[in-house]
């Protein structure tokens, strides 16, 4: 079942290789608002926001990089995606 929620507030932190940090800012830039580093934050049209999911995928390389986008539906809901290398999950490790 495909998710048909509208959201329409993305909170996007990354964690990308050297090369590709420059190109990732640039196309956050495009349709959100710089918050801090590697976090950007603002409103998205449905639209925009798999604009910009697909010009990502395009530049990161999905083995190593890391993108998350938190997206709002209000102040009380959301949900978490994330593409590429999501790293070591912590719960899973035992010290």
């Amino acid at each position: 079942m495909k998710n048909k929620l509208n959201y329409n507030y993305v909170i996007v932190f990354y964690d990308v290789g050297k090369k590709r940090v420059a190109k990732v800012f640039k196309i956050c830039k495009q349709y959100l608002k710089h918050f801090q580093k590697s976090v950007f934050r603002g409103h998205i049209t449905p639209a925009n926001y798999l604009e910009l999911k697909g010009k990502l995928l395009k530049v990161i390389d999905i083995d190593y990089d890391f993108v998350t986008f938190i997206q709002t539906i209000s102040d009380a809901s959301f949900n978490e995606e994330s593409i590429g290398n999501t790293g070591i999950n912590p719960e899973s490790i035992i010290l």
